[in-house]
């Protein structure tokens, strides 16, 4: 019975270290976005990468209102 805790104990310690490790380290830098390329960006550039990347004009209209309403893009101009 003794054995059975102990292995209790040890598998919960070696699945505990990984995720301990992971939360300690620091996020990597992140090199997708340039220091001079910063939010928010215009609407107009967001409508044309969506569309570039093959979505259609509701759904980029869509995706762009969503970055609007999290900062990424600015409002457009009407």
């Amino acid at each position: 019975m003794k054995f059975v805790l102990a292995a209790a104990v040890m598998a919960g310690a070696w699945a505990a270290a990984p995720a301990a490790a992971a939360r300690t380290a620091p996020p990597p830098p992140s090199a997708v976005h340039a220091v001079s390329a910063k939010p928010p960006f215009s609407y107009e550039d967001c409508i044309k990468a969506a569309k570039q990347r093959g979505e259609s004009a509701r759904h980029s209209k869509w995706h762009c209102d969503q970055l609007v309403k999290k900062g990424w893009v600015r409002h457009p101009k009407r």
